[in-house]
């Protein structure tokens, strides 16, 4: 059976670029479009990379027959910090690159399969916080949280009226030492790191007891991967699977890295981010995703924390010293 053709858009953000590296793997690198806004000439990758803005319509049609695409994963989107800088665009390029791969899985034959990453920003003040479970009350107050719970409802209409085999995950915080965050409520956790390996103080956005639902970012990869990898007989959830990891605080990180650099400070001072994490789970209960595609993570805090002081400490060797 011949391996389908991959479209990755936004191959170049902190989720798209591990996400190709594996799919180049598991796939074939000949069977991978790595494609994101910056120009080629730009761009040092190992796939084919094109330039797309998934906003073009025309465009993404045009690549999609060009390459005969029969996978797209569509990741462009602005995060929920950045989101809040620039609402109207944010809501734009969220849910207009949605439609536009969404229209093409329903206007061409090849195109048989869309992965749309959802976000835990779909809940709101009036979710129950502590073990969320996949259906319960929903009313995110950011312009990020408002496009993903929107994008969930498309994703299930188009699969209903059209027969688009879309597929997605509320993804939680993210982290990886590979490539930068994208200005989420959540990128603290990554920072973080980085301030630890160079011996510098690390002031937190967040308050220290501000208890969140995380993955490590090769959890979040496979998770994605075996989504779109299951029978489309078994997925029943057409909107967005709850995915969890691990939960944990500024506190609870800042304590695993002291575990390897006993001297590392971390102060507290809250800024606008606060009550958007204020208004997220805590904890997630994914029991769907594990009983209909048999999802399970492999990476707690104090594995993470091992594994990115490691690799982060060779970006800064003369700085660092893990022990």
């Amino acid at each position: 059976m011949n391996t389908p053709k991959i479209l990755v858009i936004g191959a170049l953000g902190q989720i798209g670029s591990e996400l190709v590296e594996e799919l180049c793997n598991q796939k074939g690198k000949e069977n991978v479009i790595a494609s994101d806004i910056r120009p080629e000439n730009e761009v040092e990758i190992d796939a084919t990379y094109i330039t797309l803005n998934v906003m073009e319509k025309e465009r993404l049609f045009e690549v999609v027959q060009k390459y005969n695409i029969g996978v797209i994963y569509n990741l462009a989107a602005v995060l929920s910090a950045k989101g809040e800088q620039n609402p109207m665009f944010a809501w734009e390029l969220n849910m207009q690159g949605l439609f536009n791969t969404l229209e093409a899985a329903k206007e061409i034959s090849h195109l048989t399969q869309i992965f749309w990453p959802s976000s835990i920003a779909v809940f709101g003040p009036n979710s129950p916080r502590i073990d969320t479970p996949q259906y319960c009350v929903m009313d995110p107050n950011t312009v990020y949280g408002i496009s993903k719970l929107a994008g969930e409802r498309w994703c299930e209409y188009y699969a209903e009226k059209y027969g688009v085999d879309v597929r997605s995950i509320r993804y939680p915080g993210l982290i990886g030492y590979k490539a930068a965050p994208g200005g989420g409520t959540t990128d603290y956790a990554v920072d973080i790191y980085h301030y630890a390996v160079q011996n510098k103080p690390y002031k937190c956005f967040l308050r220290e007891d501000t208890m969140l639902p995380m993955m490590y970012m090769e959890d979040a990869i496979r998770a994605t991967i075996l989504l779109m990898d299951t029978p489309a007989e078994k997925i029943k959830n057409r909107s967005s699977y709850n995915i969890a990891g691990m939960s944990f605080s500024p506190e609870g990180i800042t304590e695993s890295i002291r575990t390897y650099l006993p001297g590392f400070e971390c102060t507290y001072e809250p800024d606008f981010r606060q009550k958007i994490a204020d208004s997220w789970p805590m904890s997630v209960d994914d029991t769907d995703a594990k009983n209909d595609w048999g999802w399970t993570p492999e990476y707690n805090l104090d594995k993470m924390t091992q594994i990115m002081l490691e690799n982060i400490s060779r970006k800064y060797p003369q700085t660092s010293s893990i022990g």
